[in-house]
């Protein structure tokens, strides 16, 4: 082994300084993300008076850890490879950084692909309106009380406080709902 790395001008033992250590930190990063612990972090930093927070939810930001591994990683390993076919230093350390470029933008294009296969099950009040729901807690007429409705909103039954303009509604009236009001309460009126 030490007549191997002996045998090596500094350039090369550094790629494979860095090939290896790269490659052991982008197993384990791996390994995180396929057991679930390469999530959102909440990164803050006092600067001057002011408290400075980023949160890296977006995964096409350009200078990420992520991205730093991954472009020594295929830095380093082509270069090692196109060290013993190209004779010019220039030319393997050119190819090589592209190498690296083309590994970070080709991560960052699959990351980016599998965000768009991300769905949001968050359901807005806003989408009930115009449907029709069943009163649950009676509500008092002429929107002097509240009461609540059951809406059925993306095959899930929700549940929201609600009042009307009109007459008092009782428990198992059908009801068409006309707004929402006041942030979170729906106005409804007997169909």
């Amino acid at each position: 082994m030490e007549t191997w790395w002996s045998s090596m001008d500094i350039m090369q033992q550094i790629a494979w300084a860095i090939a290896i250590s790269t490659s052991l930190i982008f197993i384990v990063q791996m390994i995180m993300t396929f057991v679930g612990m390469d999530s959102n972090v909440d990164f803050s930093a006092e600067v001057g008076d002011s408290s400075v927070t980023e949160l890296t939810s977006t995964p096409f930001q350009l200078f990420t850890f992520r991205n730093f591994i991954n472009f020594f990683l295929g830095f380093s390993w082509s270069y090692i490879v196109f060290d013993g076919l190209i004779d010019s230093k220039f030319w393997v350390i050119l190819i090589s950084v592209f190498v690296g470029i083309f590994l970070v933008l080709g991560v960052m294009f699959i990351f980016y692909g599998l965000s768009k296969m991300v769905e949001s099950g968050n359901i807005s009040i806003h989408q009930s309106v115009g449907l029709t729901a069943t009163v649950y807690i009676p509500i008092q007429g002429n929107m002097e009380g509240k009461g609540k409705v059951q809406v059925s909103i993306q095959n899930s039954v929700r549940e929201y406080d609600a009042i009307t303009k009109g007459e008092a509604l009782k428990t198992g009236t059908i009801v068409k709902i006309k707004e929402v009001v006041e942030g979170n309460i729906l106005c409804v009126e007997k169909l």
